[in-house]
């Protein structure tokens, strides 16, 4: 962990690099300050002894008092660009690193306080969140059995829905959905203590779009895209996890284009090892797909074959570092965790997407995920 003197003010609900910063949940607002190696964590009253007591090796400072003793000083109405100021003094922090999302307006505050800070390059505020602890690698565990319930919950309503007359899925009398299946989804997880957001459930041609969600009568005989991201209610890390299966009979092509993928995310995770690089990660599957005679291309105005990046980071963010895409310079080192998603796109046929959650060991790739992987239902 770095030395350098670090302010941060936003909610930890939201900002991934606050959670990590203090290890907890604070839904309000709150100012987070690091100097010289010591955490600060700046609150209203109502958090200070759930944060005292919770929080993550960082001192708790009452906002209230704060703004008491600037007014008892002549400060007629202390804000937060104030209270910043009197802790900078009292510390002596100097320049302080922010986010690169730090709010524009107390920026300017803080300048005109002669209070000075520079926005941090680079992804990740905290560069150490890109490799995970033990404790870590168990939340997420944890966060990826939450989405196994899920989906485990969406493939028993698939194989108790019947095929209806035009080829639409029934369940219990009426049509299934892509929002019925969906809310399915997110009830089991939320029962399991997780929070789920934008679910994929996206059949037939609506599966060839990597950000829709899906809607309306599921399809019987073509491919249903389930994609599955919670994040534990607890301790807000993130799991990623993605079937393609068939209620019914899938067709010969679906079949060649689900073993290509299978074998694609096989392939990715052999290469997922200390040293590899993510863009040669990548391009092994691209190589595969050709090879197998799925080429990337623009046919009929739509994209078709493998459209996006191979994988990604995961935790506090469903998305960070490192990127498994053609432009990555980044080399894959131990304690990553890796959400792993081939994919193939072709309108025709629909989309077939699988994702795995890995971590990446010195010796290779352990896959924390252990649904099963089976095309018809």
């Amino acid at each position: 962990m770095s030395q350098d003197n670090l302010l941060i003010v936003a909610d930890s609900a939201r900002c991934a690099d606050l959670r990590y910063a203090v290890g907890l949940c604070v839904p309000a607002p709150f100012i987070y300050l690091r100097v010289n190696g010591r955490g600060y964590a700046v609150l209203g009253d109502a958090e200070l002894d759930r944060v005292g007591r919770q929080g993550r090796k960082c001192r708790v400072l009452s906002l209230s008092r704060c703004q008491r003793q600037l007014r008892r000083a002549g400060e007629k109405h202390p804000g937060l660009a104030a209270v910043i100021r009197l802790l900078v003094g009292k510390k002596d922090a100097g320049r302080l690193l922010v986010p690169a999302d730090f709010p524009l307006g107390l920026a300017r505050e803080l300048r005109h306080l002669k209070v000075r800070v520079r926005p941090r390059t680079g992804e990740l505020f905290f560069p150490e969140r890109e490799f995970k602890s033990a404790e870590e690698m168990e939340m997420i565990r944890a966060a990826v059995v939450m989405a196994e319930v899920g989906l485990a919950e969406a493939i028993q309503a698939l194989k108790d829905s019947k095929i209806g007359p035009r080829e639409q899925l029934i369940y219990h009398g009426s049509p299934l959905t892509a929002e019925k299946l969906r809310g399915i989804i997110q009830v089991a997880i939320l029962q399991a203590g997780g929070q789920a957001s934008r679910t994929t459930v996206a059949g037939g041609r609506q599966g060839c779009d990597l950000y829709e969600i899906g809607s309306g009568p599921l399809p019987a005989h073509r491919p249903i895209t389930l994609q599955v991201f919670p994040r534990s209610e607890k301790t807000g890390y993130y799991a990623n996890i993605a079937r393609t299966v068939v209620r019914g009979r899938a067709s010969e092509p679906v079949r060649k284009l689900y073993a290509a993928v299978k074998d694609a995310q096989e392939i990715a995770l052999d290469r997922l090892c200390d040293g590899a690089r993510a863009r040669e990660v990548h391009a092994t599957v691209q190589d595969h797909f050709v090879r197998e005679g799925f080429r990337t291309s623009r046919a009929k105005g739509a994209q078709r074959g493998f459209l996006h990046a191979t994988g990604h980071g995961l935790g506090l963010a469903p998305s960070e570092p490192p990127h498994l895409t053609a432009a990555s310079d980044e080399v894959l080192r131990p304690s990553q965790v890796v959400a792993l998603h081939p994919a193939l796109y072709y309108p025709e046929f629909g989309g077939v997407r699988v994702g795995d959650v890995a971590v990446v060991t010195r010796n290779g790739a352990r896959n924390l995920t252990q649904f099963e992987k089976v095309l018809e239902v």
